[in-house]
């Protein structure tokens, strides 16, 4: 029996023709990874186009003392690749942080078939675009204008609405959630991060409950990163 293919079923590669889709299938395979699998690790060669279909996996880089710094989250849908042109060596790292089925297919197949359909061309050239948007997004909020609290209650609010649930009391972000995990995050220290959360906790904004944040008002969280007012 034909697997169905699963390409088809993400936003990313709605307008993508059904038939480069079918040819892409074809030429990948899924694999599964557990939580904590580095995909792409920086300065090596990247080979491989990843594509996320389940779990969420994150982009980061190393500082020059050699503390992670968290760039991205991202869930099923994305493309994991910074870039799919097979000559060039990484500059971030890639890694799991749940587990994960993910399609990988060779970065020559997918850049020749880039080249024979630009509909396909056109799908990375947007999901590109979107990260860069969302780094110019980070990148505004990491100014030394805006007070810590606030970075993190703009971080907080936006996986909540990437990888948010629904609950009686709240959303819940369906990320396992450390204070490390969130210290990367922020670039900042566990120490600090910690003092931060505690903070947002008080101000009534978030709970946190087992390595799980849950966003009692939305609202509230938002107003708060945006002008430091509860």
């Amino acid at each position: 029996m034909k697997k169905r293919n699963l390409l088809a079923e993400l936003p990313v590669f709605r307008d993508v023709s059904p038939h480069t889709l079918e040819h892409l299938w074809n030429k990948g395979k899924v694999e599964n990874f557990p939580r904590g699998t580095i995909l792409v690790r920086a300065r090596e060669p990247l080979q491989t186009v990843y594509i996320q279909l389940t779990g969420k996996s994150m982009i980061y880089n190393l500082t020059h003392i050699g503390k992670r710094k968290i760039i991205f989250v991202f869930g099923p849908g994305a493309l994991l690749n910074e870039h799919v042109l097979n000559f060039h060596d990484a500059s971030l790292y890639c890694e799991t942080i749940e587990a994960s089925r993910i399609f990988v297919i060779p970065c020559a197949w997918f850049l020749e078939f880039m080249e024979k359909d630009f509909s396909l061309a056109r799908a990375v050239l947007e999901a590109q675009e979107r990260k860069m948007w969302r780094m110019g997004h980070q990148l505004k909020n990491t100014m030394g204008s805006i007070y810590m609290e606030r970075k993190l209650a703009a971080k907080l609010w936006k996986l909540s609405r990437d990888f948010g649930k629904m609950t009686p009391d709240g959303i819940e972000i369906d990320i396992r959630l450390t204070i490390t995990f969130l210290a990367d995050m922020l670039g900042a220290p566990r120490e600090t991060t910690s003092r931060l959360c505690k903070n947002l906790s008080e101000a009534g904004l978030i709970r946190m409950d087992k390595r799980r944040i849950m966003i009692i008002n939305p609202e509230k969280l938002s107003h708060f990163y945006k002008t430091g007012e509860v």
